[in-house]
């Protein structure tokens, strides 16, 4: 079977960008920009509802995460997706799941042999 490595600093980018996409306001905010593929702050929270410096929280997490990214002109910023950066973490997330998969089938064909 094949050794497992962590990286300790692959884990914690990959713990900050799960965690940046685990909720459910930022999931919201994620599906707006990405159904209208660059949006300025205002139109997020205006169609969204909320409150301007609870958006910018928000975005700022998403930021740090490389989840969005920013093109400002003038005074206005405009956000739209990292699509490299979100098909990365679907590509991890889905090696890992082969992985763990892997082994579970593994470990069922080891038993049953005993």
């Amino acid at each position: 079977m094949k050794e497992v490595n962590f990286n300790q600093n692959q884990l914690d980018e990959g713990y900050e960008v799960l965690r940046s996409i685990s909720h459910d306001l930022r999931l919201r905010i994620i599906s707006l920009i990405n159904d209208l593929e660059v949006v300025n702050v205002n139109e997020i929270y205006k169609t969204l509802n909320l409150e301007q410096s609870i958006t910018s929280q928000h975005l700022k997490v998403l930021r740090d995460s490389n989840i969005v990214v920013t093109k400002r002109d003038g005074k206005r910023i405009f956000y739209s997706l990292n699509h490299d950066k979100i098909s990365q973490v679907n590509s991890a997330i889905k090696s890992f799941d082969e992985l763990t998969k892997a082994r579970k089938i593994a470990k069922s064909n080891s038993s049953d042999k005993q």
